[in-house]
């Protein structure tokens, strides 16, 4: 299983499936990352923390916890 947070900087993908439940979930889906969806890595902090991703049109920062419940492929 490959996640977002493994994901190198440039490189896309395309999510297979949202882990997580309850409100963590549903914020993630609300960001527009639902099954299906393509997201572009741009950019990773320094520290690895946060991930910026291109989603759907914008920029969106996620932090690696999240990040990690994102399944991609």
């Amino acid at each position: 299983m490959q996640t977002l947070k493994d994901i190198k900087c440039g490189s896309g993908a395309v999510v297979v499936r949202l882990h997580g439940e309850g409100a963590t979930k549903r914020r993630i889906m609300d960001m527009g990352i639902t099954k299906g969806t393509s997201v572009y890595v741009r950019k990773v902090a320094p520290l690895g923390d946060p991930v910026e991703v291109t989603v759907r049109g914008y920029e969106l920062s996620l932090r690696k916890a999240d990040a990690q419940m994102i399944e991609v492929q």
